[in-house]
């Protein structure tokens, strides 16, 4: 609330001016004073309105050992001109879930997923306990159903675990990524996001290297969440005769059908 003007009529009319010249400039500096502070918190209030949240989504979808980890990245209402950024998400997995670099070239190719591995090799076949966490940059492409917002899908898959006495289950926790921006134009609202510079790849095709914002964002789910079926120690035994029983059976079908069919000549 802003302090009213000085009323210079008094009950009884005007006072001397003796008397009210330094009670009226001491009311105009007050004044003064209370209009700058309300201007202030004005254009504060205005610039924290410009600053809306970034927000993603994370969720996964499929059952078993392969899954699909589905990403959405909403920049916010009050971005325009939003598709002239890139947006850039940075995955720390943990051991107990791997990408196949070579399913990842074939949505590439079909423009399905744009995605790269930071690693040199990845070990498909390793199991929980014999594998290593390593990095994996998503590039998100612009929805066409919402002008501000980015979508993206990564294939994941689970790998084995050792068996264990009680619980039929293990737990892998995908942490909440890093989020990164590129925008042809700084827009000013891009300030309220921005944490630092770092340099990353412009793409998967174009590996020249382009800077990016390190962005704060609000997750709807704080993390995700895979729960992967694991054996009992007590079924081991059982498992390995069965399987055992099934590849003589099956190796000795093989037999009996390559003498019986095969021609065969010295």
């Amino acid at each position: 609330m802003l302090p009213p003007f000085p009323c210079l009529v008094c009950s009884g009319g005007f006072p001397r001016s003796s008397a009210v010249a330094p009670r009226v400039g001491a009311w105009l500096l007050a004044w003064g004073a209370a209009v700058l502070l309300h201007g202030a918190a004005a254009n504060h209030s205005g610039k924290d309105t410009n600053c809306s949240e970034i927000i993603l989504i994370q969720e996964i979808v499929k059952d078993g050992f392969h899954r699909d980890l589905m990403i959405r990245v909403k920049l916010g209402t009050n971005i325009e001109n939003a598709q002239t950024c890139k947006v850039l998400i940075k995955y720390h997995l943990p051991k107990g879930l791997y990408v196949d670099p070579y399913e990842l070239a074939s949505l590439q190719e079909h423009n399905v997923t744009e995605a790269m591995i930071i690693q040199d090799t990845v070990d498909l076949e390793a199991p929980d306990y014999l594998s290593e966490e390593f990095d994996v940059l998503v590039y998100a492409k612009s929805d066409s159903q919402c002008s501000e917002c980015f979508r993206t899908i990564l294939p994941i898959h689970c790998r084995y675990h050792q068996p264990e006495e009680k619980e039929e289950r293990a737990f892998v926790v995908v942490k909440n990524p890093e989020l990164f921006v590129s925008c042809h134009n700084d827009f000013p609202s891009r300030n309220c996001w921005k944490q630092s510079d770092v340099d990353a790849p412009c793409s998967v095709r174009n590996r020249h290297i382009c800077q990016w914002s390190n962005v704060k964002y609000k997750s709807v789910n704080q993390n995700v969440i895979l729960q992967v079926p694991v054996g009992l120690r007590v079924h081991c035994l059982f498992v390995c005769v069965i399987t055992l029983l099934v590849t003589i059976l099956c190796s000795g079908l093989i037999l009996r059908a390559i003498f019986k069919h095969g021609h065969f000549s010295l």
